[in-house]
């Protein structure tokens, strides 16, 4: 049994103008210990399925179908049973650092704030903690920094006391959501070792949410390939970089800026997202796509396993993209 399942993940929020179905159908897995990466382009559904499974919705959010966490079904609980569940089980980085933590409130408290409510330590001793804790995420001098405000921090160390403050109940799931954003390429790299090491340290899964390719390949183990809210590609990360099956995850991959090729055209994917207050009948991919025929524009591609183990949604075979 996978550590968190999720099939057939629908999620729509209620507009002025309309329905939007932010997620269609979004369905996988992540195994005990393993690291899935989430790409896509902004708007692609990848922070609405997990804010889906961390019941944060926007109040005219909906969700239906199913997530299960270690066996239990999770989707659309009570408040009191999820935050019961959220930071001792499963824990979340938000993308930005700075409007997350309080800036009113010192490192300190809101770091013994998530120990004293969770597992009901002493504020002494939850001090004690969470020093410890911004010790093992390598900030200098925990001991004397954890009295500072956020903003006496650099982006790079407010990520970090995020990571510490999500990993403080020691949970199963870690979501990371575009946890290198903002910052620059040294301390980007910085940051995902930070992960790696401390994954193997306390055995946590994680959820990696980015849209930059280069991350996912140095972390992830499987690659999950999302557009207008429907899952275009799914299996080993190495498989789809290498062999990529979906015109869209082609697309991608052939957008990455590569050293070898100076002075060379950039490569981009023509068009824009779908508007998902009306999305196009058939494949949401098929007015960017340069493989497309006349079926994908009235039929919506199912999922499908291909030989090698992988799931894409593509009315085109693999041997005709090359």
């Amino acid at each position: 049994m996978s550590l968190l399942e999720v099939e057939n993940l629908r999620v729509s929020f209620e507009t002025l103008d309309g329905v939007v179905n932010a997620v269609n159908g979004v369905s996988f897995s992540v195994e005990a210990g393993e690291t899935l990466g989430i790409v896509g382009e902004s708007g692609s559904g990848k922070s609405q399925t997990v804010f889906a499974l961390m019941g944060l919705l926007a109040q005219n959010g909906r969700a239906s179908g199913s997530i299960r966490y270690d066996g239990r079904e999770i989707l659309n609980l009570p408040e009191s049973e999820l935050n019961r569940i959220r930071a001792e089980q499963i824990a979340m980085i938000f993308q930005d650092p700075m409007t997350s933590l309080n800036p009113y409130l010192r490192v300190s408290r809101q770091l013994t704030e998530v120990l004293m409510h969770h597992k009901g330590m002493s504020r002494k001793d939850a001090l004690e903690e969470s020093i410890r804790m911004l010790d093992a995420v390598r900030i200098p001098e925990a001991r004397n920094r954890v009295h500072l405000y956020p903003h006496e921090f650099s982006g790079g160390m407010r990520q970090r006391v995020m990571i510490a403050m999500a990993l403080l109940c020691r949970p199963k799931l870690l979501i990371a959501d575009e946890p290198t954003t903002a910052l620059d390429v040294t301390v980007q790299a910085q940051i995902m070792d930070l992960l790696k090491d401390l994954q193997q340290e306390f055995g946590t899964s994680i959820l990696l949410i980015t849209h930059d390719l280069g991350v996912i390949a140095g972390s992830c183990s499987n690659m999950l390939v999302l557009y207008g809210g429907r899952v275009m590609e799914y299996g080993n990360t190495d498989d789809l970089f290498y062999r990529p099956s979906h015109p869209y995850t082609r697309g991608l991959l052939h957008a990455i800026p590569r050293i070898d090729h100076a002075g060379a055209q950039l490569a981009t994917i023509p068009g824009n997202p779908p508007n998902m207050l009306r999305p196009p009948p058939g494949c949401p991919f098929e007015p960017r796509c340069n493989y497309a025929i006349d079926a994908c524009r009235r039929q919506i591609p199912e999922l499908q396993q291909t030989g090698d183990g992988r799931l894409r949604a593509c009315l085109r075979a693999p041997e005709e993209l090359q």
